[in-house]
C-alpha cells in the first residue's frame, strides 16, 4: 500500500512539474522587413547557421557572423567545421549590403580561406563601411566534397 501511495505521489509531482514548465511561446510576427530571406534588423549582431546542400560525412557545421561595432564599422566572418580531419576545409565569405527600399542585396566585398589536413577553417575581418545600409554575410562551407551555406540577417549600420 505504501508503494502505491509513493508511486501516486511521484506521478502527481511529475504532472505538477510538467504543468508549471509548460509555457506559451507564441510570438507576434516580426515587423522587420525581409529581403531575400534576411530580416532587416537594428540588432547589434546576427549569426546564421548552415543549411545542408549535400549529404555527406565530412561537413559537420558552419556559420556566418555580422557584428555592428559602431558607426561605419562592422566585424564579419565565417567558420566551417568538419566532422573529422579532412584533406580540404574552406569557408567563402561574401559581405552584401542593401537599403530598406532595395529589392536585392548587392555585393560589397568577399574572400575565402582554405585549410588543408585539418577539421576547420575560419576567417573574419573588421571593415570600415558606408553608413545608411543594412549589411549581411553569406558563407559557403566546404569539407572535401560536402557543401553547405549560411547567411545572417541584415544589420543596420549608421
Amino acid at each position: 500500500m505504501l508503494k502505491r501511495i509513493g508511486s501516486m505521489c511521484c506521478v502527481l509531482m511529475l504532472m505538477i512539474c510538467m504543468l508549471l514548465t509548460l509555457t506559451d511561446n507564441a510570438q507576434a510576427a516580426p515587423q522587420d522587413p525581409v529581403l531575400d530571406g534576411s530580416y532587416l534588423t537594428n540588432e547589434n549582431k546576427s549569426v546564421g547557421y548552415d543549411t545542408k546542400i549535400t549529404r555527406g560525412v565530412d561537413l559537420l557545421t558552419g556559420y556566418s557572423k555580422c557584428v555592428r561595432q559602431g558607426p561605419g564599422k562592422i566585424y564579419v566572418g565565417g567558420t566551417t567545421i568538419a566532422a573529422h580531419t579532412v584533406d580540404r576545409v574552406l569557408v567563402g565569405v561574401l559581405v552584401e549590403r542593401a537599403k530598406k527600399e532595395d529589392t536585392a542585396w548587392s555585393m560589397y566585398t568577399g574572400w575565402q580561406k582554405e585549410n588543408l589536413n585539418t577539421d576547420r577553417a575560419a576567417s573574419s575581418r573588421a571593415l570600415q563601411v558606408e553608413g545608411g545600409y543594412y549589411y549581411r554575410v553569406r558563407c559557403t562551407h566546404v569539407a572535401n566534397q560536402d557543401m553547405s551555406s549560411s547567411f545572417t540577417d541584415g544589420v543596420y549600420i549608421e
